[in-house]
């Protein structure tokens, strides 16, 4: 069993890029549970009607690419310095102008500038949201909320960062509510997450460091042995994610 961890951990020096897991995914090692819904066919035709459109948080822009054809005028943000030049390459050719964006609250864009906003996992600002997006608008969003996969921080030993627990459907939407919007659907689950090797979640965390801000092999090694015993025994580590879906319009009296 030692020989077998220890070979696992080698994933930690795969290489990441863009926003796929495909390494891990595609190959059975970590799979997810299913949601009672899909931002894919939640948002493109909303995407089929409009001129106008900005993707926050465009990662690598891998889904964007996925809801072609686009609007005539499509921008995409991301924060994320390493994914900048891989999403200029795959987007651009696309008519896509990608921008960084490093605060959520300035976006560089006038006001009232596009139809409709899409945002996949990625930090807003209401305010600047509501700045940005024409009157009869439309913003959706899919986020993690604050629960999402504390059970690895806790196998782990690692601190719990609390400062997004209160982030769940209800206080995102009396938030946008405050800021004028009308929330008109909106949904919420915890499906599970579960890794079928080590490797897959050391290869996770490489990805996501912000999950467990310290982690490393040394630092964790006991608590991923320990994790790897499980796997061993009961085929996986499962945990809990958290995903709420909203979609918000401006009221008419605002």
């Amino acid at each position: 069993m030692k020989e077998l961890f220890e070979h696992h951990l080698h994933d930690i020096e795969e290489h990441f890029s863009g926003w796929d897991f495909s390494y891990i995914t595609e190959s059975g090692r970590m799979d997810n549970g299913m949601l009672s819904w899909s931002y894919g066919s939640i948002v493109i035709p909303y995407i089929r009607k409009v001129t106008s459109m900005l993707d926050m948080g465009t990662g690598g822009g891998e889904l964007l690419t996925k809801f072609q054809p686009l609007p005539s005028v499509t921008y995409a943000t991301e924060g994320y310095a390493p994914n900048l030049p891989i999403a200029k390459q795959r987007l651009e050719p696309l008519g896509v102008a990608v921008k960084e964006v490093k605060k959520d609250n300035l976006l560089p864009f006038g006001d009232g500038a596009f139809d409709l906003i899409i945002n996949k996992h990625e930090e807003y600002s209401p305010v600047e949201v509501r700045r940005v997006l024409t009157s009869d608008g439309i913003f959706v969003t899919q986020q993690v909320g604050g629960n999402d996969c504390v059970r690895i921080n806790q196998a782990l030993g690692a601190p719990v960062n609390e400062e997004y627990l209160h982030w769940n459907l209800e206080y995102a939407s009396e938030e946008l509510r405050r800021e004028g919007f009308d929330v008109f659907e909106c949904k919420e689950e915890e499906p599970y997450q579960r890794f079928y090797d080590i490797g897959a979640l050391v290869y996770y965390l490489k990805a996501i460091p912000w999950q467990v801000p310290d982690f490393s092999i040394e630092r964790y090694k006991d608590a991923l042995y320990s994790i790897h015993e499980t796997i061993q025994s009961v085929g996986f580590f499962e945990v809990k994610t958290h995903r709420f879906v909203l979609k918000a319009k401006l009221q008419k009296d605002c």
